[in-house]
């Protein structure tokens, strides 16, 4: 690697923070990621807008997707990325406003709904199981208490974008 390892931490945030904002979605949500070494979590933080059945009361089944999906395509785009920056493919300054690569597009989405979401905040990871250069498959879960009791659990499909240049 060209770059120390302290700089290439600072790119790997920096990487994942302007991914996150490409996606308007995610800040209307008010979805949140934290990365911890190789592991990126999703938090989407509690609010009552996100209840879809009051009588329960219950997450809405659209925000629990969307949230879901959100957290799949991020790790995808960021492992992309990363992979990218830590082989010197793209130089950290490539993390830009309109210099990212497109994100992937969703093709299929198949969501599992195991228990209803309570009102508190939620937490999900996502896996890549297949990556290449045309498809992308990415399996998702959520939980609210913890990992090992998911509420909800997701597997995506993707279409990659062309490489640029």
């Amino acid at each position: 690697m060209s770059q120390p390892n302290d700089a290439l931490l600072s790119d790997r945030d920096h990487a994942l923070n302007w991914l996150v904002g490409a996606v308007p979605y995610i800040r209307f949500l008010g979805i949140r990621f934290e990365r911890a070494g190789e592991e990126i979590t999703a938090h989407l933080p509690f609010q009552p807008m996100l209840i879809g059945n009051p009588a329960i009361p219950a997450l809405h089944g659209g925000v629990t997707a969307a949230f879901l999906e959100v957290a799949a395509i991020i790790e995808l785009g960021w492992s992309s990325l990363w992979e990218d920056l830590s082989e010197g493919r793209m130089g950290a300054g490539a993390v830009a406003p309109g210099a990212l690569p497109p994100l992937p597009k969703t093709i299929d989405f198949t969501v599992d709904y195991l228990r209803a979401g309570q009102p508190r905040d939620c937490f999900a990871r996502a896996r890549v199981n297949r990556s290449g250069r045309r498809y992308a498959s990415v399996h998702a879960e959520a939980w609210q208490e913890s990992p090992a009791r998911p509420f909800a659990s997701a597997v995506v499909h993707f279409l990659m974008p062309e490489p640029l240049g």
